[in-house]
């Protein structure tokens, strides 16, 4: 069974979700994908995983530097949780690409190149933003490219970790659909 909680963030309404496990979901309402890993039988509860993931979320929105969130209980794929888990090495306050990424799994599964496209997808579709910092991860032209919950908020985010920098850029309308 899973359970849900609204949590009101400076960034706008998310949706956390759990099981008995672990953390399922982060979501901002509206983002692309939303909701996608819910199970349709749910229920709004306040559950102790869930109250540990709103303090991680206080903590972050202050500007601290809450240590890595545990327990999750991550719905995806074997590829998209290879990807996930590389998210997760990212340190606060850093970016890695696209494509370094892509680099990373290629070497580790003996290949000669992985397509960017690919981690984009993958990336895309993390279930549990922030906590797992998909928001980290910039096209290799430093442009904050491909977040599910809006680019702004990507902004955003990078602004309160100070890993935005002025070389970044948003995308044009037409880039993004690039």
């Amino acid at each position: 069974m899973q359970y849900t909680k609204h949590y009101s963030s400076p960034l706008g309404n998310l949706l956390l979700a759990a099981d008995e496990q672990g953390l399922t979901g982060l979501w901002f309402e509206g983002a692309k994908y939303f909701a996608a890993t819910l199970a349709d039988d749910h229920e709004e509860k306040d559950t102790p995983i869930l109250e540990a993931a709103s303090r991680w979320l206080d903590a972050y929105f202050a500007g601290k530097r809450p240590e890595p969130f545990q327990p999750l209980h991550i719905l995806g794929t074997d590829f998209q949780k290879t990807v996930w888990e590389i998210l997760r090495q990212i340190p606060y306050g850093q970016t890695t690409t696209y494509q370094a990424i892509a680099r990373q799994i290629a070497a580790q599964r003996g290949l000669d190149h992985m397509p960017s496209q690919a981690i984009g997808s993958a990336v895309g579709r993390n279930p549990i933003s922030i906590i797992i910092p998909c928001h980290r991860v910039i096209g290799t032209n430093g442009s904050l490219t491909g977040y599910a919950g809006g680019v702004k908020k990507k902004a955003a985010l990078l602004k309160l970790e100070q890993a935005y920098t002025d070389e970044m850029f948003i995308p044009e309308k037409e880039e993004l659909a690039a």
